[in-house]
C-alpha cells in the first residue's frame, strides 16, 4: 500500500502530459498517444488504426480490400493523420517533428510509406531510421512509426542542417543529413550501405576480405565502416562530437553478433552513451547483406552525465543511463541479475500454470528502471516512451497490466513489437525506456 501511495503521488507531481489517451481496447487501460514533456512532444506506437478496430475500416477495407491505394499506403495516411492530431494538441505541426523511426514487417511497404511522408513533411525530412521486424499489435498491420517533435525556445528553430554527408541519401528516402533543435542534434539511421551507389551495395570498406586479422569478423567490420565514415563526419557537420553521443539504438540482425558489435562499439568511446541493442529482422535493412543500423541523439555544447547507479548494466561496458538536458536516456532494460535471467521468470515445468514469467520479468525491469529514475531526479512518472520488444506478442496483456498497475492509472505511452531473438537465454521482454526529468 506504502509503494501504491508513492507511485500515486510521484505522477501527481509528474512533469508530462498524456495527450489524448485512449482506452486500449478489451481493457480499462489507458494508452497515451502523445506525451508532452517540457519541449518535447513524443508519439510513440503509431499505427493506422482508429484505437477502437485495429487498422481503421477505411484502411482495411474489409470487404474490398484490394481497391484503392496499397495497404502500407493507407496504413501511412492514417499514421500520419495520428500525429497530426496529437501535434495540434500541443500546438505543433509537422515542422517540428525532429525525428521518425519507421519499422515495417515487409519490404514492399517502405516505398508506398515513404510516398506518404514525402506528402507530409515535403522537403524536410527528418533523420529516419527503417528497418524490419517480425510482427506488431493489429491484425495486417505492416507500418508501425515512433516521432518526436521539438518546440523551440523564443529566437530558436528546429533547423534541418544542409551540410553534405560522407555518403549519397537516396532521393526516394530524402532525410536531412541532420537536424538541431535546441543542444540536441539527431543524425539517421546508419548502415554499411556504400558511400556511392559506384560501390557497390555494401561498402567496400564494409566487406571481409581474405588476409585481414580481426576486420575479417562482419559485424565489427560494419561497426566501424559506420562510426568512422559515416556517424563521425555527420556529427562534426552537425556540431557534435562522437563523445556527444548520450543515446544510441543498435539494430542487429544475428544474435551471435552481439559480443563482436560490443567490442567494436565500445572502443570508439571514453565514455559510451546509453546504448539498446534491438533485434531486427533478417534480411531487415536497406541492403539485404547489412548486419547493423545505428541511430544516435547527440548534444551540440552541453556535457551528457552518466546516470550512476548499483545497478549491473546489460552488457560489460555499458552504462545504465545517461542525463542529458530534460531527458533521461536508458540502456536497454532486461531482467538480469548474477549473469542470467532472473529466477522467477524461468516457468516450473511441473506446475505451468502458477506464475507470470512475463509479468516477473517486468516487474524486475521496472523496478531497475525506478533506480535509475531515483538517481537521475526523476521518477516512472515521467516516462514519455515505452518500446518493449517480446519474442511473444501474446505477453503483451500481461505486460499492460504491470505498467497500468505501476503508474497507478496514468494513460501508457507505449510500443510494443515482436522479434525473433533477444541476447539472454529464455528471456520474453526487451525494454528500452526514455524519461522526462523536471526542472
Amino acid at each position: 500500500m506504502q509503494t501504491a501511495r508513492r507511485i500515486l503521488k510521484e505522477y501527481r507531481l509528474a512533469s508530462t502530459t498524456a495527450l489524448l489517451p485512449t482506452l486500449i481496447p478489451g481493457t480499462d487501460i489507458r494508452f497515451a498517444r502523445g506525451i508532452r514533456a517540457g519541449r518535447f512532444c513524443f508519439a510513440t506506437g503509431l499505427s493506422g488504426t482508429d484505437y477502437v478496430n485495429g487498422l481503421a475500416p477505411d484502411v482495411a477495407n474489409p470487404g474490398h480490400p484490394l481497391n484503392g491505394p496499397p495497404l502500407s499506403k493507407r496504413e501511412s495516411s492514417r499514421l500520419y493523420r495520428n500525429l497530426g492530431e496529437i501535434l495540434s494538441e500541443t500546438g505543433l505541426n509537422f515542422a517540428n517533428v525532429v525525428r521518425v523511426d519507421q519499422y515495417y514487417t515487409i519490404a514492399s511497404a517502405v516505398s508506398p510509406y515513404h510516398d506518404v511522408r514525402r506528402e507530409v513533411f515535403g522537403a524536410d525530412i527528418p533523420p529516419s531510421t527503417s528497418n524490419l521486424h517480425r510482427r506488431f499489435l493489429r491484425t495486417g498491420q505492416t507500418v508501425e512509426v515512433q516521432a518526436i517533435a521539438y518546440a523551440p525556445a523564443p529566437g530558436d528553430a528546429v533547423r534541418h542542417l544542409d551540410f553534405r554527408p560522407t555518403y549519397d541519401i537516396h532521393p526516394l528516402s530524402g532525410y536531412s543529413p541532420a537536424l538541431a533543435a535546441g543542444d540536441f542534434r539527431f543524425i539517421p539511421g546508419q548502415t554499411a550501405q556504400a558511400l556511392t551507389e559506384a560501390r557497390g551495395l555494401i561498402d567496400p570498406e564494409a566487406q571481409t576480405t581474405k588476409g585481414r586479422t580481426w576486420k575479417d569478423c562482419a559485424i565489427q567490420l560494419e561497426t566501424d565502416f559506420i562510426v568512422r565514415r559515416k556517424l563521425i563526419p555527420s556529427l562534426e557537420g552537425a556540431g557534435a562530437t562522437l563523445d556527444s553521443v548520450v543515446k544510441a539504438q543498435v539494430y542487429l540482425r544475428d544474435r551471435e553478433d552481439v559480443p563482436a558489435f560490443n567490442q567494436a562499439w565500445l572502443a570508439w568511446f571514453k565514455t559510451p552513451p546509453a546504448t539498446t541493442i534491438i533485434p531486427a529482422a533478417t534480411p531487415g535493412f536497406t541492403v539485404a547483406e547489412s548486419r547493423i543500423e545505428i541511430n544516435t541523439i547527440s548534444l551540440a555544447s552541453s556535457e551528457k552525465q552518466v546516470v550512476k547507479t548499483d545497478l549491473e548494466p546489460l552488457f560489460d561496458g555499458h552504462i545504465s543511463a545517461i542525463h542529458a538536458g530534460e531527458l533521461l536516456f536508458c540502456s536497454g532494460l532486461m531482467a538480469v541479475e548474477n549473469g542470467g535471467l532472473i529466477p522467477a521468470a524461468h516457468r516450473d515445468e511441473r506446475q505451468p500454470y502458477f506464475a507470470s514469467p512475463i509479468k516477473a520479468e517486468l516487474r524486475h525491469i521496472l523496478h531497475a528502471a525506478a533506480k535509475i529514475c531515483q538517481a537521475a531526479g526523476t521518477s516512472l512518472a515521467n516516462v514519455v516512451r515505452i518500446q518493449q520488444f517480446h519474442t511473444d506478442l501474446n505477453d503483451f496483456p500481461a505486460a499492460l497490466e504491470v505498467w497500468h498497475n505501476a503508474l497507478a492509472g496514468a494513460p501508457i505511452p507505449i510500443s510494443a513489437i515482436e522479434v525473433d531473438w533477444l541476447p539472454v537465454p529464455s528471456a520474453r521482454v526487451l525494454v528500452d525506456l526514455w524519461l522526462h526529468i523536471p526542472p
